[in-house]
């Protein structure tokens, strides 16, 4: 029968009976343990043997060189970048006349619209943003005299057209006759729809329409009052239109 393989620490296990004497009788069964010493790092290393010292020490060596970056191949400097023009992102510098008076609008995003760009780069809030897509009125102001949705234009679109907003139809202390009849007849609620309707009942004073109230209804269908003033808004564009007669 083969003869177990020698380990390193060797299991437990009783000597030969042959072997046993009365140095290892002690008064107990105590067996003994024999162990193989460890050969150090230098005789290895005398022999010509690769220790665990030596490995250890040569891989931690091998992974700050691999870590390490020369200097010769740093990363090169970044040039700056190029000052972008205008056309190359998508703006444009326009000037827009509104009420009469003219805005230089620099940088300005070609797909701003008319309604945004009063709002948020001239500062002329009158003009509210209802739906965004055209179908309530309340962002109607007059481009070149006719009734537009400033949400559905571009305000690149305008440049050297006549805008004019509620700002610019009257003022508290002159107010446009209009506006004076929607004030008498109550012809505002909320009031959120109340520039878009006034700007859309005196453009309609000089359009083609009937003298009937059903003419004044379909005209001014484009302009949503959430409220339900309507009564109340064809009596002011009536009283207006008659007095004009």
């Amino acid at each position: 029968m083969a003869e177990a393989p020698t380990l390193r620490f060797k299991h437990l296990r009783g000597p030969a009976p042959k072997q046993r004497d009365e140095q290892f009788h002690t008064g107990d069964e105590r067996q003994p343990i024999d162990l193989e010493p460890l050969a150090s790092d230098t005789v290895s290393e005398e022999k010509g043997g690769f220790s665990r010292r030596t490995f250890l020490s040569g891989l931690g060596a091998t992974g700050l060189l691999a870590g390490a970056t020369p200097l010769g191949y740093a990363a090169p400097p970044v040039a700056p970048a190029a000052q972008e023009t205008p056309e190359a992102t998508g703006a444009a510098s326009i000037t827009l006349r509104v009420n009469g008076k003219d805005y230089n609008l620099r940088g300005l995003d070609t797909r701003a619209t008319l309604l945004d760009t009063l709002r948020e780069r001239i500062h002329l809030t009158g003009t509210k943003k209802g739906c965004d897509h055209g179908q309530c009125g309340a962002c109607t102001v007059h481009v070149n005299g006719r009734r537009v949705n400033s949400c559905l234009s571009f305000a690149v679109m305008h440049e050297g057209d006549e805008i004019t907003t509620i700002e610019g139809l009257g003022q508290p202390d002159n107010l446009h006759p209009m506006q004076a009849a929607f004030v008498e007849h109550d012809g505002y609620q909320c009031g959120y729809c109340t520039s878009g309707q006034i700007m859309s009942a005196v453009a309609l004073l000089k359009e083609p329409i009937g003298s009937a109230d059903d003419d004044i209804k379909q005209a001014m269908s484009g302009n949503i009052c959430r409220c339900g003033a309507y009564t109340n808004i064809v009596a002011a564009v009536r009283q207006v239109r008659q007095s004009r007669s």
